[in-house]
């Protein structure tokens, strides 16, 4: 059975909501899953896939006080592991994720499945595009 973390930073509820539907897919296809916002991390050894939630603040980036400290902190224990990316934005078009997904590639950091962006609250498709994205990396 495989462990998945999945891991995030929700300012409005809706990342979370996300995060959910992520651990919601893992367990679905038989994973063993650790819901955890940014502060409870310590680092992912133990665990085989990391699934990682954070919202589009100001102009398109990654939340700094909280998310991207924890990112670079277990950043170097990523690459081999199963990863994924998720996430919701208010304006624009969602160009953080784009980034974020930059970001791991220039760390070595191969994505296990498409990054799943949603509009505000995600709807039932984003939630079942969450889903999705829990199971292929469990």
């Amino acid at each position: 059975m495989s462990k998945v973390a999945v891991i995030y930073w929700s300012g409005t509820g809706n990342t979370e909501a996300m995060a959910n539907a992520v651990a919601e897919g893992a367990k679905a296809a038989g994973a063993e899953v650790d819901l955890l916002t940014c502060a409870d991390v310590t680092g992912i050894d133990g665990y085989d896939a990391a699934a990682l939630g954070c919202p589009a603040m100001g102009a398109e980036e990654l939340e700094d006080s909280e998310f991207l400290p924890m990112l670079e902190t277990i950043e170097p224990a990523l690459p081999g592991k199963k990863v994924a990316l998720f996430g919701s934005y208010d304006w624009g078009v969602g160009d953080w994720l784009t980034n974020w997904e930059a970001r791991c590639a220039d760390k070595g950091i191969a994505l296990a499945a498409e990054s799943v962006k949603c509009n505000n609250t995600p709807d039932e498709d984003g939630l079942a595009a969450c889903r999705a994205l829990g199971a292929a990396i469990a």
